[in-house]
């Protein structure tokens, strides 16, 4: 396990021997390490590799065309849900406008969304909230 100032080094992309190798400059110098700040940079590269853990869903929305049964029928198929599964889930479409029906990567959402457009439902991905 890294320590919090090795691994601010690691981010910026230097191991601790050239970090002490840079601040040091002229052979001979004498050079004394303090705990590394958090930098701008730092502090980005944690908020970005945060959002980056976050899954990614698919959104099912209420639509006028759509009957309820054919909702129920197209989450069982697409998606293997049992009956009380899929209909728990086009009732909360049906009630809230809304229902989020799968989660994982970015690239499966993008197929499954797909496929619910390919089915003619309503669906949307974004980031888990």
């Amino acid at each position: 396990m890294y320590s919090e100032s090795s691994r601010t080094l690691k981010v910026m992309g230097l191991c601790m021997e050239d970090a002490v190798r840079v601040a040091a400059g002229p052979v001979g110098v004498h050079v004394t390490m303090s705990a590394a700040q958090a930098t701008p940079e730092t502090i980005e590269v944690t908020e970005i590799l945060e959002a980056e853990d976050r899954p990614w869903v698919t959104v099912v929305w209420d639509d006028p065309v759509n009957l309820m049964h054919y909702v129920t029928y197209i989450f069982q198929k697409l998606f293997g849900y049992s009956k009380a599964k899929a209909t728990e889930l086009m009732l909360k479409v049906h009630n809230e406008g809304k229902a989020v029906v799968s989660s994982g990567s970015r690239d499966k959402m993008e197929h499954d969304v797909q496929r619910l457009h390919a089915a003619g439902l309503w669906a949307t991905m974004q980031r888990d909230e």
